[in-house]
């Protein structure tokens, strides 16, 4: 995976920004920076409570085997149990990264029966028009949004 740093540093810049996108936690060894963790909110309206994803989960190559995910992740997982309303820690890891798994999995994680799948907003390969065997004219969509209250 080959990441554009300016489109990385915007991203980065926009969520320290606007506080309902997430939030960083970092670790640090004698001073230095020695990992971090993002975490970003998903509602589950079947759960009725907030899923934490950890994203961006990166420990330094010189520092991995010396618990600084581990600190990190019991960091989260302590406020995700304080906060009331999360339900569960999620994170995506490359299938082929045996490392990562394991050390997830020590930390408490299970594997779960879900995949992930995407398609990448504004690439048009392989969309199309409308639904097969409806027309365009039959399908409609809404949005359902909360009611503001009268005052």
């Amino acid at each position: 995976m080959c990441l554009d740093p300016a489109r990385v540093r915007a991203g980065v810049v926009a969520l320290l920004s606007d506080a309902a996108k997430g939030r960083y936690f970092v670790a640090e060894v004698d001073g230095a920076v020695a990992g971090q963790v993002m975490v970003t909110y998903e509602w589950s309206d079947w759960r009725d409570g907030n899923i934490w994803w950890l994203q961006s989960v990166y420990v330094k190559r010189e520092c991995r085997g010396q618990g600084v995910f581990r600190t990190l992740f019991r960091h989260v997982r302590n406020l995700a149990e304080a906060d009331g309303d999360v339900c569960g820690l999620r994170l995506y890891v490359h299938a082929e990264n045996s490392t990562a798994r394991l050390t997830y999995e020590r930390a408490g994680m299970k594997l779960t029966p879900y995949q992930v799948y995407e398609i990448p907003i504004g690439d048009t390969a392989g969309r199309q028009s409308a639904l097969p065997g409806r027309s365009r004219s039959a399908l409609r969509v809404g949005e359902f949004q909360a009611r503001k209250e009268a005052r």
